[in-house]
């Protein structure tokens, strides 16, 4: 069984308020489920590997950890440093990311086969609606309290 996730992180300010959003589809692009949540403040690119965690995470607990190891997962995302990385093309030169790339390398070993696209944000758009509908209601809350 194969599913695409589309994933996305981001913060207002670099770093700044944060949050992330999924999208997880079957292989015909059939939405399954979406989730997003607020994060602790911190960078865009940090979001981004948050959400690429959150989104294996998710897929383990909603499927069962025997069910994971038959499944192929492709992860869509709009950060072409995430994607580069976790295909291993770009070297990882913050030192920041290193923990967030590690979590995800030893999540990968809960499925079948993990692998990671870059897109165009345009192709990413209810990932990125998520997110922000949570920065929205994480500022309004700011401002009101």
């Amino acid at each position: 069984m194969k599913l695409i996730i589309y994933t996305d992180g981001g913060s207002r300010g670099n770093p700044g308020p944060a949050a992330i959003g999924i999208v997880i589809c079957d292989k015909y692009g059939n939405v399954i489920k979406k989730y997003s949540k607020a994060i602790d403040e911190t960078t865009n690119n940090e979001a981004e590997y948050q959400a690429v965690i959150f989104a294996l995470q998710k897929i383990k607990f909603l499927f069962g950890k025997k069910k994971a190891k038959e499944l192929e997962i492709e992860i869509r995302t709009d950060s072409e440093l995430v994607s580069k990385q976790l295909n291993h093309q770009y070297k990882i030169k913050e030192k920041n990311l290193i923990p967030f790339f590690i979590k995800v390398w030893n999540l990968e070993m809960d499925f079948k086969k993990v692998f990671f696209t870059h897109i165009p944000r345009e192709e990413n758009k209810e990932a990125d609606r998520l997110v922000n509908q949570e920065l929205d209601k994480k500022t309004t809350l700011t401002i009101f309290n």
